[in-house]
């Protein structure tokens, strides 16, 4: 089994700041890509960051110059620097990875369970 499980989401006033952290734990042989959807009510889950195992990075354009996407590979974690949060920040993250569980699997996509972050004006 694999599982993502995320942490660090929270309450912050508008303006602030807040680190999310998703790790992969279980049967692990490689990941490829790990990234951060947010999700708002009623609304369909959006893509917020990307990076690839080499580091290589990209972001939806609401949320450039504002958020950081790095990991930890070490660690199998993807983090977000989130700063600058506007109330429109305020929803659900969930963070994905590309796992292969053995060498002779294919890659497939897990989901964490996601984690509220509000951002108060």
């Amino acid at each position: 089994q694999v599982q993502l499980v995320e942490s660090g989401g929270g309450l912050v006033q508008a303006g602030g700041s807040l680190r999310l952290s998703c790790t992969a734990s279980g049967v692990i042989f490689e990941i490829n890509n790990m990234g951060w959807y947010s999700q708002a009510p009623g609304k369909q889950r959006e893509f917020v960051a990307v990076i690839s195992r080499g580091g290589a990075t990209r972001y939806a354009d609401s949320v450039k110059g504002r958020f950081t996407i790095s990991r930890d590979n070490a660690k199998n974690t993807v983090y977000l620097q989130m700063a600058s949060l506007k109330p429109e920040d305020t929803v659900v993250y969930y963070c994905t990875a590309s796992i292969q569980r053995t060498y002779r699997e294919s890659f497939a996509d897990y989901w964490g369970q996601g984690t509220q972050v509000t951002a108060s004006s």
